[in-house]
């Protein structure tokens, strides 16, 4: 009784909360808030992925971004699965909640963009260029990210909280166990390896081979379906509803 009593308590602040600030602000604010909340998103970091690997080579900020990627990826997707929370905007009557951007098909608890936002933001400032400064700049762009969530109407308070959470959870697991394995697993592919290795540098054989070339762009066309494939749907539909 004392769990389900506490439940009820968090479900309700995260009624009161998101009925407050959903759409706050008017047009201005949902729109640079729309633009930050793109940041939160996976398209980013499967670029980056792609970019270190075949146009940039670098094993060390692969294996990390790579290993930060996989970590929420299993995480997040595993607990979405478990938890089965509805989004805000199932959940309330139609016009109470507004959504600002395309409606997500996935569960609500906890929030991917907010995992990706702090777990990213903890590796670059943390990780990457070892600063202190720019690890705080990132975390408080993390929280506008993960605000954003809620002022377009996708995610409850408790959804962005705990993917705040899970973000510094995915990110040790990254930065001691997932990323150190990756990075071994490729230093010992590169042993195998027929042609020279260029590290950190722009890869020659985007120039002087042309089906790498084209490998390449495929790859990075590959990542563009996938990130407009549910806009492209959402489109469909709302064409099919209209004839």
């Amino acid at each position: 009784m004392e769990f389900k009593e506490f439940s009820n308590r968090i479900d309700q602040w995260d009624q009161k909360i998101i009925l407050k600030y959903n759409g706050k602000g008017g047009k201005p604010i949902t729109l640079i808030l729309k633009l930050i909340s793109f940041f939160g998103r996976e398209t980013i970091w499967l670029f980056l992925m792609a970019f270190y690997l075949i146009v940039w080579y670098d094993p060390f900020l692969l294996s990390y971004i790579s290993a930060t990627f996989l970590t929420g990826l299993i995480l997040i997707v595993v607990i979405k699965k478990t938890i089965k929370r509805k989004r805000p905007f199932e959940r309330f009557e139609k016009g109470e909640i507004s959504v600002f951007e395309r409606k997500p098909t996935s569960r609500s608890f906890p929030s991917w963009h907010s995992f990706n936002a702090v777990s990213y933001g903890l590796l670059i400032g943390l990780s990457f260029l070892r600063s202190p400064g720019v690890t705080i700049l990132l975390i408080i762009f993390a929280i506008i990210v993960s605000f954003s969530r809620i002022h377009l109407g996708v995610h409850y308070p408790s959804d962005v909280i705990f993917g705040c959470i899970f973000g510094i959870i995915g990110f040790l697991i990254a930065l001691y166990l997932t990323g150190p394995l990756i990075f071994n697993i490729l230093t010992y592919i590169e042993q195998f390896t027929v042609h020279e290795i260029q590290y950190r540098q722009l890869n020659t054989m985007l120039f002087s081979n042309i089906g790498y070339l084209l490998l390449s762009l495929c790859i990075f066309l590959i990542i563009f379906l996938l990130t407009i494939n549910k806009s492209i749907q959402s489109l469909l539909r709302k064409s099919k509803l209209k004839i």
